[in-house]
C-alpha cells in the first residue's frame, strides 16, 4: 500500500478539479474556455444537454485510477456504467491526452479544449453518452444494466488484467445488474483477471431517491456480502477526506486482488471456499458534488435537481450566468492550466504514460489483439449426403462437434468461449464438455457433472448476463457464441439492438479495429417445441434484428446439417457483425453435401434444381420457396406430390438460407439486385413461400420487387399449443398438404384442372386432425416421410 502525501492528495485534487471544470465547460460553454474574459451570453450554448450529476464521482474514480495504475504499472480498464457520464469520461481523456492523438484536430490546449466543449452534445459533434467515438470505452452508456456483465466479460481469460467498473446507483436498480453480481460465481482468478466494483451512491436518479441509496447501510453491507464481496467504504463531501479514504480503499482492494490471484495461481485453483471473495467500493458523494448549492432558493447539490443541467437559463438570466461563472472560476483554472490551455505538470502528476492510460489501453479496442480462430476444415465434421433426403442428423449436435475442436485448438490461447441459459446440452451442444467443462466457481457436489473452474462453457439462466458476458469478451478482442431457445432471445432485444448500434458507430472510425462478430445460435425453435408449447413458440428475434443497420446484421436459416456448418464458419470467421442463425436440434433430413452446402451460404439463396420439375428449360408454372429446416421438408414434401399428381406442372424449388437477400441491394449489402431476384422468382409466376418466422416479414423485405403481387407466404402466424411437430405446421397452414392446395389456388387455370387433387389435400388435413386427437401421434406418412426421387 502506497503512503499518500499531502502533496499527492494536492495533485490528486488537482487532476479531480481540472476534470470536473473540463465536464461543466462541455455542458455549457461554446467559447471563452479559459475564462480569459467575463461570461457572456454569446458563450453559452443555445441548447444546454448534458448531465452534471454523476460527473463529479466519475472524475473521482477516475482520478483516483490513474494514481493506482501509474504507481502500480497495472493493465487496466474502466467501464463507466452511469447513464450520461460523458461529459466526466471525456474530460479525462482529454486531460491524459488520448482524446487529442485519437481526434487530432481536438488538441491538448486552449483551442482543443474549445473544441471539446462546443462538440459536445452539439450538431455534428458528440454525444453526452460514454460513446464508441470516446477513447477507452467499451460500453454503450446510453442504456442501463450492462456495465457489470461487461467488465466481467473483459476480465475472462485476460489473467493480467483489473476491470473497474463504476454502477451508478440507478443502474443498481435494473434486473440485468441485479443478476450479475452473481458473476463472481464464474470468474476464475487463475485465469482471469480482476473485476472491481464501486458501486457510486449518490442518491438520486432522475427524479428519484434510489433504493440501494435509502436502506441502512448495515442491509447493503449484508446483501454485498451475500453477493460475495468485501465492502469498503468512501463516504464524505470534503474533497480532501474523500481523496484520502478512496485512496486507501483502491490500495486495500488492489491489494486483496493481488492475494486472491497470487494464492491462487500458485495452488493451480481457487483455494480454500468455493470462490473467493473479491472487494467492492461503495462510493457515497453527493449528486452533482461541487456544483450549485442552491438554484433561484432550490437546493441543487445533493439533489435530483442536480441530474442533468442545473442552470437551465444562463443565456437569459443574468444571475444564472454570474453563477456559473463563480462555479466555473471556484475551480481554480488558473491553477490547471496555463495561458495556453495545456494542462500543468501537477495536474498531470497522476497520469499513467502510453497504454497505461485507460483512455489507450489496448483492451478498450479489442480489434487490435484479436487473432483469427483456428477453425478447422468442414469436411472433417461433415456428414456425408450420398443422395437428398436420403439420412438424419440433428444439425446442431453435428454443429457441435465443430464448436469442440474450436475449443481445443485454442485451449491454449484461451479466446474462445459459448455462453447459453443452461441449455448448452439441450440444444444438442454437450460435445463441448470433451474438451472444456462450465466455468463454476462454487461448491460442488457428487451428483454435479462437467463443471470446472477453469472452463469455457458459461451457463446462467440470464440472458442479460450471458448477452453482456459475451458482449464484454468480444469487445476487448476473443471470439463467442451465444445459445439459447429461440423464443427468449427476445429478452435481450434491447441489448443486442445496443450492441448493434455500438458496431455501426466504431465500423465508422478507422481507429478502431473490427472485432468477432456476435454470433447467436437460436435453436429449440417454434416448430418443434413439442414439449413446451405455446409460451415457447416466438419466431419474432429476426424481425426485431433486421429492423436494425443493415451493414452489420445477418439472419441465416441453414436447412440442414452441413449448411448449418458452413453458416457457423462463415460467422465465426466475419467482424463488426450480429448473425442470427436458427437451425433445429431434432433430426433433420441432410439435403446438400458439405460442397454445395459451403456454395449455397456463400450464393444465400438458390433453385435446387434436384427437387423441381421445370429443370431450367423454360419458365415454371409456379415458385415453392423456403426458409428454415421444417419449411423446407414441407415445401420438399408439397413438390414430392405436385411430381406425383401434376406430373406436367413445372415446379421450381428456391431455398433461402441468407434472408437478407430478399431485400433490395440498395438496402442490404447481401440484398439481390432486381435482376438477380427476378431471375430466381420470376416477375410474375406465383411463388408459394413457406418461412420459418412471421410471413408478414418476408412481404417487408421484398415489397418493392416487380413479383411482389404474386407473392404468398406462409409462416407462423402465433397459433401454438403443446402438439405433435406436424400439427404445428398444419395449425399455422404452412403444411404441404396447405401449400399444394396454395399452387392449385394460385396457377391460372389449375383451380378447375385440379380441384380433385384440392379436396384430397383438404381431406388429409381433416384426416390428420382426427387422427393426432385419437392416438396422439402424426399421421404415419407424414411421420415416415422422406424425400422420394
Amino acid at each position: 500500500m502506497t503512503a499518500l502525501t499531502a502533496y499527492s492528495i494536492s495533485e490528486l485534487d488537482a487532476h479531480w478539479r481540472a476534470a470536473n471544470y473540463l465536464a461543466v465547460g462541455q455542458i455549457y460553454l461554446m467559447g471563452n474556455p479559459l475564462l480569459a474574459e467575463p461570461l457572456r451570453p454569446e458563450h453559452i450554448k443555445p441548447r444546454l444537454l448534458g448531465h452534471w450529476g454523476t460527473s463529479p464521482g466519475l472524475n473521482l474514480v477516475h482520478t483516483h485510477l490513474n494514481r493506482v495504475i501509474r504507481e502500480r504499472s497495472l493493465e487496466a480498464l474502466c467501464v463507466w456504467g452511469p447513464g450520461h457520464g460523458g461529459p466526466a469520461v471525456l474530460a479525462n481523456s482529454w486531460l491524459e491526452g488520448t482524446y487529442s492523438e485519437t481526434w487530432p484536430d481536438v488538441g491538448r490546449d486552449a483551442g482543443g479544449m474549445a473544441k471539446l466543449f462546443r462538440q459536445f452534445s452539439f450538431p455534428g459533434g458528440v454525444p453526452s453518452h460514454v460513446a464508441p467515438e470516446t477513447p477507452g470505452s467499451v460500453h454503450e452508456g446510453g442504456e442501463l444494466g450492462y456495465a457489470l456483465s461487461h467488465a466481467y466479460g473483459a476480465a475472462f481469460d485476460h489473467p493480467g488484467l483489473l476491470v473497474a467498473c463504476v454502477i451508478g446507483d440507478g443502474e443498481a436498480e435494473t434486473g440485468p445488474l441485479a443478476a450479475s453480481w452473481h458473476s463472481n460465481k464464474f470468474l476464475d482468478p487463475v485465469h482471469d483477471g480482476a473485476v472491481l466494483p464501486i458501486l457510486h451512491l449518490n442518491g438520486y436518479k432522475i427524479a428519484n431517491p434510489t433504493v440501494l441509496s435509502r436502506i441502512p447501510e448495515a442491509e447493503l453491507d449484508a446483501l454485498l456480502r451475500g453477493y460475495g464481496h468485501d465492502p469498503l467504504y468512501v463516504t464524505g463531501n470534503d474533497p480532501a477526506q474523500v481523496h484520502h479514504a478512496m485512496a486507501r480503499a483502491l490500495d486495500h482492494a488492489v491489494d486483496r486482488i493481488a492475494v486472491i490471484q497470487q494464492e491462487a495461481r500458485a495452488a493451480g485453483t481457487d483455494p480454500g471456499r468455493g470462490y473467493a471473495r473479491w472487494p467492492v467500493i461503495v462510493l457515497r458523494t453527493p449528486k452533482g458534488w461541487t456544483g450549485p448549492v442552491s438554484v433561484d432558493g432550490d437546493p441543487v447539490e445533493g439533489t435530483w435537481r442536480a441530474h442533468q443541467v442545473p442552470l437551465a437559463g444562463v443565456r437569459e438570466n443574468p444571475a444564472h450566468l454570474r453563477q456559473l461563472e463563480d462555479w466555473l472560476r471556484s475551480y481554480r483554472p488558473q491553477e490547471l492550466f496555463d495561458a495556453d490551455g495545456h494542462p500543468t505538470a501537477r495536474v498531470l502528476a497522476c497520469v499513467p504514460e502510453g497504454e497505461r492510460r485507460l483512455g489507450a489501453v489496448p483492451y478498450a479496442n479489442g480489434g487490435r489483439l484479436l487473432r483469427p480462430l483456428p477453425l478447422p476444415a468442414l469436411e472433417a465434421h461433415a456428414v456425408p449426403v450420398a443422395e437428398p433426403g436420403s439420412t438424419l442428423h440433428e444439425p446442431t449436435r453435428v454443429l457441435g462437434r465443430f464448436l469442440t475442436q474450436i475449443m481445443r485448438d485454442t485451449a491454449g490461447r484461451r479466446d474462445f468461449r459459448v455462453v447459453g441459459p443452461d441449455e448448452t446440452a439441450s440444444n444438442r451442444l454437450d460435445d463441448l464438455y470433451g474438451a472444456t467443462g462450465k466455468a463454476w466457481q462454487g461448491s460442488t457436489e457428487a451428483t454435479d457433472r462437467n463443471l470446472s473452474r477453469d472452463g469455457r462453457v458459461m451457463e446462467i439462466l440470464s440472458e442479460h448476463v450471458c448477452q453482456g458476458w459475451l458482449e464484454g469478451y468480444l469487445l476487448t478482442g476473443r471470439h463467442g457464441l451465444f445459445s439459447t431457445y429461440e423464443a427468449f432471445a427476445h429478452i435481450v432485444d434491447s441489448m443486442v439492438g445496443q450492441h448493434i448500434k455500438w458496431l455501426k458507430t466504431s465500423r465508422e472510425l478507422s481507429w478502431r479495429a473490427p472485432i468477432a462478430s456476435l454470433n447467436y445460435l437460436l435453436t429449440s425453435h417454434v416448430w418443434r417445441q413439442d414439449n413446451n408449447g405455446f409460451s415457447h413458440q416466438d419466431p419474432g428475434f429476426v424481425d426485431h434484428v433486421l429492423n436494425k443497420s443493415p451493414e452489420v446484421v445477418r439472419v441465416y436459416l441453414p436447412p440442414d446439417a452441413n449448411t448449418l456448418l458452413a453458416v457457423a464458419d462463415h460467422a465465426l470467421r466475419s467482424r463488426d457483425q450480429v448473425n442470427v442463425i436458427v437451425a433445429g436440434k431434432q433430426p433433420c433430413f441432410d439435403w446438400l453435401p458439405i460442397d454445395e452446402a459451403r456454395t449455397h451460404v456463400t450464393r444465400g439463396a438458390g433453385i435446387w434444381e434436384w427437387a423441381g420439375t421445370d429443370h431450367g428449360s423454360r419458365e415454371p408454372d409456379v415458385v415453392l420457396a423456403c426458409a428454415g429446416d421444417v419449411p423446407t421438408m414441407e415445401v420438399l414434401a408439397a413438390a414430392a406430390l405436385l411430381r406425383e399428381h401434376l406430373p406436367s406442372l413445372a415446379v421450381r424449388v428456391v431455398n433461402v438460407v441468407d434472408i437478407a437477400r430478399l431485400m433490395p441491394h440498395e438496402e442490404h449489402p447481401h440484398g439481390m439486385t432486381n435482376p438477380e431476384y427476378d431471375a430466381l422468382f420470376t416477375t410474375d409466376r406465383p411463388v408459394v413461400f413457406a418461412y420459418h418466422g412471421y410471413p408478414w416479414l418476408i412481404h417487408r423485405l421484398a415489397y418493392r420487387r416487380t413479383g411482389h403481387p404474386h407473392l404468398h407466404v406462409r409462416g407462423y402466424k402465433e397459433s401454438g399449443t403443446t402438439t405433435t411437430p406436424f400439427d404445428m405446421v398444419v395449425r399455422n397452414d404452412m403444411d404441404r398438404f396447405r401449400l399444394v392446395m396454395d399452387v392449385i389456388d394460385r396457377v391460372p387455370g389449375l383451380a378447375t384442372r385440379a380441384e380433385g387433387l384440392r379436396q384430397a389435400m383438404a381431406d388429409r388435413r381433416i384426416h390428420h386432425h382426427d387422427r393426432i386427437r385419437e392416438h396422439g401421434t402424426d399421421l404415419p406418412d407424414v411421420a415416415g416421410w422422406s424425400w422420394p426421387y
